[in-house]
């Protein structure tokens, strides 16, 4: 006998003796509680059928999920400007899991276009993004 099989039945003595001190079993019965008992443990160690991952449906079309002012969560179909902290706050996700688990691609938008080109602006006008030492002279109004 195999380890397992004197396992299973070492196991279905144990339950059914367990069972039978509580419960009032008739010497008749005893062999199908046994039997099933048994059958119930053999079904439990045998391998368990591989279940089929459901296909993902996102909340929305996929091409439609980038619009000039807002990116729209395939996760709940919700609309934001900026897609980055809603995954990680709601979902727990980083834009990589998320570009990975709906196949997108690598240089899909986190952020609206619109949005995205405000920001670069506002940063510009600011004085971002220009190189240490480099002084703009600005044209001053003579009197």
């Amino acid at each position: 006998m195999s380890d397992q099989n004197e396992e299973l039945i070492a196991l279905t003595a144990l339950i059914v003796s367990a069972y039978v001190t509580r419960n009032n079993v008739p010497t008749t019965d005893l062999p199908h509680v046994i039997a099933s008992t048994h059958a119930a443990l053999v079904g439990l160690a045998g391998p368990t059928p591989a279940v089929a991952p459901k296909p993902l449906l996102p909340a929305g079309p996929i091409r439609r999920s980038v619009t000039p002012d807002a990116i729209i969560c395939l996760e709940d179909g919700r609309a934001f400007k900026t897609l980055k902290r809603h995954l990680s706050t709601s979902y727990g996700m980083t834009p990589e899991q998320y570009r990975l688990k709906w196949s997108l691609p690598a240089d899909y938008p986190m952020v609206a276009p619109n949005y995205a080109e405000f920001r670069s602006a506002q940063a510009k006008s600011m004085g971002l993004g220009r190189k240490a030492g480099f002084v703009v002279r600005r044209a001053t109004a003579k009197v």
